[in-house]
């Protein structure tokens, strides 16, 4: 037979003692956790294609103002084209989400119509190149008024649609219109990348009492990214006509707008491989256009390189490098700015040639190597 080496009365007193010490860890603890800041991680941002970006659009903004109202081919029963009016024919009815008959021209000119009469229409074209049909409304109607009737007549109308190259679509339907709209005065022209710059710019657009032409990437609308709980908020907006930095560096900026800003980054990851760090600027208002931010880059970096899809006589990139030759940016550059653009020629069918007529990710960090001659 075992014998207890102490009695019951000192087990209990031991138990005591161990549940005091027990106690006053528990409290300490307590004590720490109370000083100790946790970190607080911020939501996740949720994974958002352009598509859907625009389609938030322009739900939000239908459901904040009852003047605004969408048109155009397929808009409404098939849900658009690319499917960018999802759902919508569904929510608002045939009132406020109207498929036309396919005459631009025709459609165009009720849109501008319905804006001079108080309502805020948006327009939209299958692909901006179908807005050659209308573009008497578009430049003659819509972007003249406010100054011929000496501001008693505003304009609030928004053209929007997919620009640029698409794949496989050939010459006819594969061009961009940024130079062309940027060209004439009374019309802002925004250009956007992503899915923030697709929301926040639409719905600025829609609520601007200036006509606004909208170009949409076809190639984009499927891409994913990210986007903060802020950009998700039905009070989100981007301001026309500001730039932003996407990409911090020393040594070139690089300007792009739309799809190739995506291309920017591209190559600005691989040079930075070699030492090189490139400044991306993504534009996307093409007008009014930030010259401050690019001026302000160039002045840091000392060279700059263009990117645009569209041809390079007149384009985006010589308006960028006029005004920053007449600019106080001019005496900062150490190099010639160089242009990377689309090839001046109509777009071949064929993919092998379609490849070798549009900027890639190669051309863009050979032109920034010969531009810092390495």
């Amino acid at each position: 037979m075992r014998v207890p080496s102490h009695s019951p009365a000192e087990d209990r007193e031991n138990m005591a003692s161990s549940l005091r010490s027990f106690l006053r860890t528990g409290k300490n603890v307590v004590l720490v956790l109370g000083r100790r800041s946790f970190h607080r991680s911020s939501p996740a941002a949720a994974q958002v294609t352009v598509r859907d970006a625009l389609n938030q659009a322009l739900d939000e903004e239908l459901e904040r103002d009852e003047r605004v109202f969408l048109m155009g081919e397929e808009v409404a029963q098939y849900d658009g084209a690319y499917k960018v009016s999802r759902g919508l024919w569904k929510k608002y009815g045939d009132k406020r989400i109207i498929d036309t008959p396919i005459s631009e021209m025709g459609f165009a000119g009720i849109a501008v119509g319905s804006a001079m009469a108080g309502l805020r229409p948006i327009c939209e074209f299958m692909t901006f190149n179908f807005s050659m049909q209308a573009i008497d409304q578009v430049i003659n109607s819509a972007a003249k008024t406010y100054y011929m009737s000496a501001g008693l007549q505003p304009v609030p109308i928004v053209f929007r649609g997919p620009n640029g190259a698409s794949a496989g679509v050939a010459a006819q339907h594969s061009q961009c219109f940024a130079a062309w709209y940027a060209h004439c005065p009374g019309l802002k022209v925004v250009s956007p990348w992503n899915s923030e710059d697709a929301k926040g710019l639409l719905k600025s657009a829609i609520r601007d009492d200036n006509p606004v032409v909208f170009l949409e990437n076809e190639l984009m609308y499927g891409v994913p990214f990210e986007m903060s709980e802020e950009s998700q908020s039905k009070d989100f907006t981007i301001p026309i006509g500001k730039a932003k930095v996407e990409r911090q560096g020393s040594h070139v900026t690089l300007v792009s707008h739309s799809r190739y800003v995506g291309h920017c980054l591209d190559a600005a990851a691989v040079l930075a491989k070699e030492g090189i760090e490139c400044e991306v600027i993504n534009l996307r208002t093409i007008r009014p256009m930030d010259v401050d931010s690019i001026e302000a880059s160039v002045m840091k970096t000392n060279h700059l390189v263009t990117v645009e899809g569209g041809w390079p006589q007149f384009g985006v990139g010589a308006e960028i490098c006029a005004r920053v030759m007449e600019g106080p940016a001019f005496n900062y550059l150490d190099a010639p700015v160089t242009r990377v653009t689309g090839v001046d020629i109509p777009m071949p069918y064929a993919k092998t040639l379609e490849e070798h007529s549009v900027p890639q990710v190669k051309d863009i960090i050979f032109s920034v190597k010969k531009t810092l001659n390495v």
